[in-house]
């Protein structure tokens, strides 16, 4: 596989409680402890589709911070810049799976270790070697205190000419929608692609028409406006013109972690410079295998999975 290119990404990582049932959590006795947390899901997706990925983070000195080190190291991503940090607990988040596959998360991350990342940890040599840079919501949305760590990765890579990647992942756990708003307000002009669900642009924009959105994309200056729409597939805009690409079908048993799979897709797509068509397809492939895979990230794909799934298309259980 090739490890031409490189993406960063950072944010908060968690221990994930899966439960041993379907059905709501007051009912469910048993757990499995797996690692989860949106933007690690994306760098161990990039890792396995062969690309170098690295995952800026701190972690709790405790055993589950152990646990989550070990387990990333040894998915390939590079952990250089994650420190283990006194006093400040591993998060926690524990799932509710429903028997279509749908789901809801409980977050146990208050005092966060991702909390004592500051603005100035944040220096020009983590870029070495980094073609793209990866951002989410739900880095922002932990502490306020994020949003100028995130503003000074993307000033940092914009002096570099390195494009930045976003996906709201909103999280209405963590702040209100119009806090994530004026936020997203302050970021969107400096994103070059907007990697988002439906429902999630609906959210913030108000209305989800083709119109609506070309504005949107317009005024924020939105080079490659991404939308994901589950079991309907996904569309672009890009260059005043749609792109649309239907969905692989599947029998999802668990949809967490599925966004985070597009997007390692639709960037490998984009840095590898597939066709946009192609760059759909690839993405809406990922999302699909993750689906079929309880877990967050265990279902991610390695790169020839991705592609006999694709260039077969058939229905898969597994």
């Amino acid at each position: 596989m090739s490890s031409r290119f490189g993406v960063l990404t950072l944010g908060d990582a968690m221990i994930t409680l899966n439960p041993a049932q379907t059905g709501p959590l007051r009912f469910v006795s048993q757990f499995e402890r797996k690692v989860g947390g949106a933007e690690l899901n994306f760098a161990i997706g990039c890792a396995r589709l062969g690309m170098r990925a690295k995952w800026l983070s701190r972690l709790g000195k405790d055993e589950f911070g152990r646990v989550i080190y070990n387990f990333a190291r040894g998915e390939g991503v590079d952990m250089c810049d994650v420190a283990y940090v006194e006093g400040y607990p591993t998060s926690l988040n524990f799932k509710e799976i429903r028997e279509d596959g749908s789901g809801k998360t409980f977050y146990y991350r208050y005092q966060s270790p991702i909390l004592t990342l500051e603005p100035e940890d944040i220096t020009e040599r983590m870029f070495e070697n980094i073609d793209l840079v990866h951002l989410t919501g739900v880095f922002l949305a932990i502490n306020p205190k994020n949003v100028s760590i995130a503003k000074r990765v993307i000033e940092i890579a914009k002096q570099k000419d390195i494009p930045v990647s976003f996906d709201p992942n909103i999280r209405l756990k963590l702040w209100t929608i119009e806090e994530a708003r004026a936020v997203y307000a302050e970021l969107f002009p400096y994103i070059d692609i907007l990697l988002t669900g439906l429902d999630e642009i609906r959210l913030i924009n108000g209305v989800d028409s083709e119109e609506s959105l070309e504005k949107f994309a317009n005024l924020n200056n939105i080079d490659q406006l991404v939308i994901k729409d589950g079991a309907n597939g996904s569309k672009l805009y890009t260059n005043g013109r749609w792109y649309k690409k239907e969905a692989f079908p599947v029998i999802p048993v668990d949809t967490v972690g599925a966004g985070d799979g597009f997007d390692a897709g639709y960037i490998y797509g984009y840095l590898h410079g597939l066709s946009i068509e192609e760059r759909l397809a690839f993405a809406n492939g990922v999302g699909a295998l993750v689906t079929t895979v309880l877990g967050d990230n265990e279902g991610l794909p390695y790169l020839e999975e991705v592609w006999n799934f694709i260039q077969d298309e058939v229905v898969i259980e597994r």
